[in-house]
């Protein structure tokens, strides 16, 4: 009886479900349409004569008005599986009603637009040609504002270097994935970090990449007959789910996407590439020695897979840029989240396990201020009236303000390693100290890193890696218990202290491997134990010269390594201590070194090293953190 009951009860809250929610997106588009010209699959033309399929939406006006436009390689179709999509409708909505139109086009070669796509959508030109081509309509002012988070930022600023005069202000999120060489950081995209590959553009790759063999429509369908297709075939390809969490595991790593039946395509090419191979210069990444004409208004956040670097590009926008209009007009904003959440955030914001508070912002009042203030010309919505520098302070659970980032009150201050028994795990006696021990003679820590049995990733800074790993921040003492894990703690904090800006660490290293890696991770320890992750860092060894050239070690040589800098704000309060894990793996954020000396991407079977952290007068390893004074 109770079955029989509750069976028709849902299926008849399911009919009720799914009935509201088609009368809520017909709805949104209902009040689209009462307000704006919707103008869908305008194929623009780019120089060579491919066409990109564009979405427009435009104010039911006979003025002109300026133009929020965003490029993506993902699916903006309003169609799919026979019902309607809001999103896109959604996002015009907003625009439209504050007087902007709103135009989002998908990068060369991706669903309806023509061509064959590479990372970026190369080439750099379809920017500009886009950009043209809007300022020339009638209705723009010939005023555009470029905005999107991840694959839809990162086309901006190499766009922003071609100094385009219709490109007025720009709001790039999330947006490392854009960041060629940038200062110290040389991840080509987040493509490296240290030099070791980040696996997180292989799940990537899988769900975007174009296969060799794909659907496409006429050269000659007309706009027509494309917005009746589009109904009917989006061209999204739906690729069977992969267990990303064993599918990591696959050697060689060349052959992985294949290995999971996945698209054939510019990964296998993308794999091979070191990290100064000349094909990273010629395409759509931006690098330090480009020009940069835009004022910009940047996102980032302290979960994301590219803080460093987004904020060393924002570093040298404004110190480098010749134009002092464009110099000035850099603003910044980090928050407590992981990659593109910025609107997220909560009265209790979590990230992985730990709560940060309540970070939340108006991230579309701060994005459409910014916006009415260069594409409209608003004066009462004047950057002035901003901070340069908008940042939370984890810890304290606090937005704070700076004129410069780090804070100008920031000094540099060192801790050094040091234990006397062995810093192995969480049972060792490593420490962190904010005096140098001055031990004459060298005393080290050893560990053995296996390959096959890597350190694991828990929590981080990551995005896109499907079920491998979840993103934020964790209590890793169950990982502290392993022996490849060398543990360094400093004493109970007596007063509380703030760490704002970029942590620096030099390690003094050995190996019997020609070759290895070495990893680093930042932790806030709570009285009750609790060891929270903040930012983790890696160095492939052989790059430790330069990512022009590889030099291998040589058994019982001392290395001196500086890895690539962490970056966080967070307030370790008093009762609370500072720590560090170092190991030789972070799998799977980071490809594995086999510690072979070879290729890597090509090899299937790794060997053991013995690899050693060394602490004296003559090997000081040390992190130096931003202390906030």
């Amino acid at each position: 009886m109770i079955k029989s009951i509750f069976i028709p009860t849902l299926y008849l809250f399911l009919f009720c479900l799914s009935a509201n929610m088609l009368s809520a997106q017909a709805d949104i588009l209902t009040q689209l349409r009462e307000i704006a010209i919707v103008d869908q699959k305008v194929m623009m033309p780019m120089r060579d004569g491919v066409r990109l399929c564009t979405d427009i939406y435009r104010p039911k006006t006979d003025k002109p008005v300026p133009v929020i436009f965003s490029k993506t390689p993902y699916n903006f179709n309003s169609w799919g599986d026979g019902e309607l999509r809001t999103r896109t409708f959604e996002r015009a909505l907003e625009a439209v009603s504050r007087g902007y139109a709103y135009v989002v086009q998908n990068e060369r070669g991706r669903y309806f637009s023509e061509g064959e796509w590479d990372i970026l959508g190369l080439p750099v030109t379809d920017g500009y040609d886009a950009l043209t081509w809007m300022a020339e309509q009638s209705w723009c002012n010939g005023k555009v504002g470029t905005l999107g988070c991840s694959s839809t930022a990162e086309w901006q600023m190499s766009l922003a270097a071609m100094d385009h005069p219709a490109h007025v202000a720009m709001v790039p999120q999330g947006f490392g994935a854009g960041v060629g060489v940038v200062g110290d950081f040389y991840e080509q995209g987040n493509w490296y970090r240290g030099g070791a590959e980040q696996m997180l553009f292989i799940s990537w790759l899988y769900s975007v990449q174009n296969d060799r063999i794909r659907p496409t429509f006429p050269a000659d369908a007309t706009q027509e007959e494309l917005i009746r297709a589009s109904r009917s075939f989006d061209l999204a390809s739906e690729r069977p789910k992969v267990d990303w969490s064993e599918a990591f595991w696959h050697l060689p790593v060349q052959d992985l996407i294949k290995s999971v039946d996945g698209p054939i395509g510019i990964y296998e090419k993308m794999i091979r590439r070191k990290p100064n191979d000349p094909a990273w210069f010629e395409g759509a990444l931006y690098h330090d020695y480009m020009p940069f004409g835009v004022p910009s208004f940047w996102f980032a956040s302290w979960y994301d897979v590219s803080t460093g670097p987004n904020l060393a590009l924002f570093n040298h926008i404004r110190n480098s840029t010749p134009d002092p209009e464009v110099a000035e007009n850099q603003y910044l904003l980090i928050a407590p989240v992981l990659h593109c959440a910025y609107t997220r955030s909560t009265e209790n914001t979590i990230v992985g396990e730990r709560s940060v508070g309540d970070a939340r912002f108006n991230h579309d009042e701060l994005v459409f201020a910014w916006f009415d203030f260069w594409l409209k010309g608003d004066q009462t919505q004047s950057p002035d009236q901003m901070p340069r520098v908008k940042y939370y302070t984890m810890g304290q659970n606090i937005w704070q303000e700076s004129d410069t980032w780090p804070p100008a009150n920031t000094k540099m201050k060192p801790m050094y390693l040091n234990s006397v028994s062995g810093a192995n795990s969480l049972f060792g006696d490593g420490t962190l100290s904010w005096t140098n021990p001055a031990v004459k003679k060298d005393r080290a820590d050893v560990f053995t890193y296996d390959p096959m049995n890597p350190v694991m990733s828990y929590g981080g800074n990551v995005c896109c890696t499907g079920n491998a790993i979840e993103g934020g921040s964790f209590d890793q003492r169950a990982m502290e218990t392993r022996q490849d894990i060398l543990v360094y703690t400093s004493d109970v904090l007596t007063e509380g202290l703030e760490v704002s800006g970029f942590i620096e660490t030099t390690l003094y290293v050995s190996s019997d491997a020609k070759d290895t890696d070495f990893t680093i991770k930042l932790i806030d320890v709570y009285p009750d134990g609790r060891a929270y992750n903040l930012d983790e860092t890696i160095m492939r060894a052989r790059y430790r010269e330069g990512f022009d050239k590889e030099v291998f070690m040589e058994a019982g040589k001392v290395y001196k390594l500086e890895l690539p800098a962490m970056s966080t704000s967070n307030y370790f309060a008093p009762g609370h201590q500072i720590r560090i894990e170092i190991s030789s793996s972070n799998f799977p954020r980071f490809v594995r070194n086999l510690n072979t000396g070879g290729n890597n991407y090509d090899e299937s079977e790794g060997i053991l090293a013995r690899n050693q952290v060394h602490f004296s007068s003559e090997y000081p390893s040390q992190i130096k953190l931003p202390i906030v004074e």
